[in-house]
Parts: C-alpha cells; sequence; structure tokens
C-alpha cells in the first residue's frame, strides 16, 4: 500500500523543497556577471572578458543536472542587452554550447578538471569567433585578430570562475 503523498504548508505542487537561493543564485550570477560590462572600462581592443559567459560554463560544468538546455536563451538575451553584440547572438551561441554539452554528457564516461576545462575552452572560443562572425555579418565590421588577447584572458580566467561557483554552491546549498 503506498503511503499518501504529505502536503508541506506554503509549497505549491511541485515546487521545490530548497530555499529560494538554491534556486535563484546561479541564475542571478549569471546575470550579475552580465553586467559587469556596465562598469567604465575603456580599452583599445577587446580585453574583458565576457564574465557571464564564463559563470554560465562554470554552473553547466559543475552542476550538469542543473540546467535545462533551453536557460541559456533568457540568459543569452539578458546577456546581449548589456553586451553590445548584436540582439540574439549570445542566446544563439549559448544555446549551441548548451546542446554540445549536453552531448558531451550523454556521450562521456567520465570528465575530470582538464576536460572541463578544454571543453570551456572550446565552448568561450566558438562564443568569440561566433560573435565576430556574427558581427561582421550585421554591420560588415569585426577582427579576428582583436579577439585573441579577449580569448586568452577568457581561458585563462575560467578556473577561477570554476572557484567562484564552487564557492557560490557551497553557500546556496548550505541548511
Amino acid at each position: 500500500m503506498k503511503a499518501p503523498r504529505q502536503r508541506v504548508i506554503g509549497l505549491e505542487d511541485g515546487e521545490s523543497l530548497l530555499p529560494r537561493r538554491a534556486r535563484w543564485a546561479p541564475v542571478f550570477t549569471v546575470m550579475l556577471a552580465s553586467m559587469i560590462t556596465l562598469l567604465p572600462i575603456v580599452a583599445d581592443w577587446p580585453v574583458l572578458p565576457p564574465f557571464g559567459l564564463l559563470m554560465l560554463l562554470a554552473w553547466r560544468l559543475l552542476r550538469p543536472e542543473m540546467w535545462p538546455s533551453w536557460i541559456a536563451l533568457p540568459l543569452g538575451l539578458f546577456d546581449d542587452m548589456f553586451s553590445g553584440q548584436p540582439m540574439g547572438s549570445a542566446m544563439a551561441l549559448w544555446t549551441i554550447v548548451f546542446l554540445a554539452f549536453d552531448m558531451m554528457d550523454n556521450r562521456a564516461v567520465w570528465r575530470d578538471y582538464w576536460m572541463d576545462w578544454l571543453a570551456a575552452a572550446a565552448a568561450i572560443l566558438f562564443c568569440l569567433v561566433g560573435g565576430v562572425g556574427l558581427v561582421a555579418f550585421t554591420t560588415g565590421g569585426g577582427n579576428l585578430l582583436a579577439i585573441v588577447p579577449q580569448a586568452v584572458i577568457t581561458i585563462l580566467l575560467f578556473p577561477a570562475a570554476m572557484r567562484v561557483c564552487a564557492a557560490l554552491d557551497r553557500w546556496r546549498l548550505a541548511r
């Protein structure tokens, strides 16, 4: 005989027992990282890493079960509003990266630190080169050599983003 399902007071059907910070902290960290471009930093070349992408990749590789693939669409839209890229570029590129990570998770038997860093480096290069390609397609501008310093800095900052996400993950799951 199956025990009756107990109803927790204050929760709707299907609502998680996790605190709100456990559900919303990853989303807000990606959104805050995307808004770093609002800081008054002046440079001749694009050297500021795409922090929104870094946090998104770090959360996705740290907790692959946490987000569905479609979450890249609204987070990409939010990033597009602040990055200066053509509208829809981060939405499309981040979604393609999430779908590729889903395929990688389904095929890979195991993953380690170096494999995550290599996958993140490939995703970073794909997004940066894709962004330059979309800018060249829409406005006729864009220089592929201009993103080399940005790509190197972003790839080297990925382990720091993973550490930040791991610390935030411990905080968000603490009772």
